[in-house]
């Protein structure tokens, strides 16, 4: 008798075969067993289920990890998180910086049935689309586009109406600066990804935030705000105040600073014209650079205060010490003129307040080369100055530095620094001889003391307040006393280089005031680029007819803003800065 194949002995059908599987894997050799090694088995099997599910998901994060088309893992995500930025206050907790969610457009083109049809509907919806660029991206391999970055809810909506397969909308965080062009320059502005490129901005990516977003972890919520020394309201004001100076005096631009002369907080900073960092397009205009920080000048007679600073501190010369200022100095080919010579012997005193370039000369001079380079190197004016901010430059200083180069920078010609570098050199002297960085973030004193440097003795910034003080009363900064406020300055005048030759008729007006003179808390600095003679100025165009009182207006404004309590019938510095410092 024949057999049939599924008689034959060893043939098993496929059906037996599973059924002998889990009989073996429930009960060991098909016998039966306990309920423990049916529990181990069990156990056995649960474990590779769980281990090959862990495997896939480990292989998939592999594949995202490694491919080169970032943007497709981003169509998987309803958010775009990962390019969330903190919070900017200005030191009253007011909101400086703040990102929203924006709805951007998006397409699969491998899903978008009629490519035609898609970009000439979207092009309904937003007329400046660029058709061409859009049909060439639909038309790709890729599995994911962008097509319009930062659209608004109404063109979300209407583009939604279409129910176009295939195109979709991913939340992203758009910055957003409140204050518009305010504080352009300090805060900076990002670019369409939310990465900062300039100012402040940039200075958080370059402190970790751009590795939080390419690991995908800075979000809203881990993140604090970062709190600035700005002051909102004084920075209106002196912007205010700035951009009435540079229509009034028809001038090219016009920049001001204000510095806490105990901590080096940056209270405010402007330099107009600026821009709207909500929409950063003229930021590229090389007129809109920051020149507190970005541009570096020759200060003209400001620097002179740094002149009779390292003369008093040398010991060998004192206000009652005098210079002839009969006859102009000839150096060689070169001829030094006082503006309004007296033309004659002139004290310490007489030289800061007639701001006389010959026996500003004659002091450094007498001090020699190399004395005059390490006291400004001490000052930090030789150096490049680093602050928050990315944008700064170097001090443009003489290869070879002769006494015709010390005579010159003495007066402030010669030596080209920015003006924030000026201005931290300027608080030294004042606020009892302590060299302090400048920030834009807020610091106590005591923290300010842990860096300060000592670059002059507390006698010598004693009689520099004096003679700020003294230049106010008698000198060329009348005209930016203001009642009240016991204000001291010192008034500079640069002619600009013009193809290599220095120009009489365009001019770099500064002013550097500081209030109160005897006990020093803030610094302003007013700086107006190429000003004009008007009826006012009697045919002047010099720092003491525009940037003083222009500067006077400003303190008016921005001290009772900065607690700065009005004091009247207050005695020359005379009688009370000299006599208290006993420094006659």
């Amino acid at each position: 008798m024949q057999l049939s194949a599924l008689e034959k002995p060893g043939c098993e059908t496929p059906k037996f075969w599973r059924r002998w599987s889990l009989r073996k894997l429930f009960s060991g050799s098909g016998q039966p067993v306990d309920r423990a090694t049916k529990a181990r088995a069990r156990i056995v099997l649960a474990i590779m289920v769980f281990g090959l599910c862990y495997a896939v998901i480990a292989g998939r994060l592999v594949l995202y990890a490694t491919s080169d088309n970032t943007t497709v893992r981003r169509s998987y995500s309803a958010d775009a998180v990962a390019t969330a930025r903190p919070d900017i206050l200005d030191r009253n907790g007011e909101v400086l910086a703040v990102d929203v969610r924006a709805p951007s457009l998006y397409g699969e083109p491998h899903r978008i049935v009629d490519k035609d049809e898609a970009v000439e509907l979207l092009a309904t919806v937003i007329p400046d689309l660029d058709v061409a660029e859009v049909r060439e991206r639909l038309s790709s391999r890729r599995r994911f586009v962008w097509l319009r970055r930062e659209i608004t809810p109404a063109q979300r909506q209407e583009i939604h109406r279409l129910g176009l397969p295939g195109i979709g909308f991913m939340h992203e965080n758009k910055r957003v600066y409140p204050s518009g062009p305010l504080m352009s320059h300090l805060l900076g502005h990002v670019n369409i990804d939310n990465q900062g490129i300039a100012g402040i901005e940039k200075w958080l990516d370059s402190r970790g935030l751009a590795d939080l977003h390419l690991a995908g972890l800075a979000r809203d919520r881990l993140q604090k705000p970062v709190e600035l020394a700005v002051d909102m309201r004084v920075q209106h004001a002196l912007r205010d105040e700035l951009l009435k100076a540079r229509t009034k005096y028809k001038a090219q631009a016009a920049a001001g600073l204000v510095l806490d002369a105990r901590t080096g907080e940056i209270v405010s900073m402007v330099s107009v014209p600026d821009y709207d960092p909500n929409s950063p397009r003229e930021a590229l205009d090389p007129s809109r650079i920051n020149r507190l920080t970005t541009g570096v000048y020759e200060m003209g007679s400001t620097f002179k205060a740094l002149t009779l600073a390292m003369a008093l501190d040398s010991g060998r010369m004192n206000l009652n010490s005098m210079f002839d200022a009969r006859t102009p100095l000839q150096y060689g080919k070169h001829t030094i003129n006082d503006y309004r010579g007296q033309k004659r012997m002139l004290s310490m005193s007489e030289v800061f307040t007639y701001s006389s370039n010959i026996g500003t000369a004659r002091m450094a001079l007498a001090l020699g080369v190399e004395h005059h380079k390490q006291f400004l190197r001490r000052l930090g004016q030789l150096d490049r100055l680093r602050t928050e901010l990315p944008e700064s430059a170097e001090p443009l200083v003489p290869r070879r530095w002769e006494e015709l180069n010390t005579v010159t920078i003495a007066f402030g010609h010669g030596l080209s620094v920015s003006p924030l570098q000026a201005m931290m050199a300027n608080a030294a002297l004042v606020n009892g001889g302590l060299l302090i960085p400048p920030t834009f973030h807020k610091r106590s004193e005591e923290e300010a003391m842990q860096i300060a440097t000592r670059v002059l003795k507390p006698d010598s910034s004693e009689k520099m307040r004096y003679l700020m003080r003294l230049n106010a009363e008698t000198g060329t900064a009348k005209r930016a006393d203001v009642e009240g406020f016991y204000v001291g300055g010192k008034t500079g005048t640069s002619e600009k280089v013009v193809n290599g030759r220095y120009s009489k008729t365009r001019l770099l007006n500064t002013f550097t005031a500081v209030f109160p003179a005897d006990k020093p808390r803030y610094l302003l600095l007013v700086m107006l680029d190429e000003p004009q003679i008007i009826p006012e100025t009697n045919g002047y165009a010099t720092s003491g007819w525009n940037a003083a009182p222009t500067a006077g207006l400003i303190i008016a404004r921005i001290a009772p803003l900065l607690s700065i309590a009005p004091r009247f019938d207050l005695p020359p510095a005379e009688k009370l800065i000299l006599a208290s410092a006993r420094i006659r």
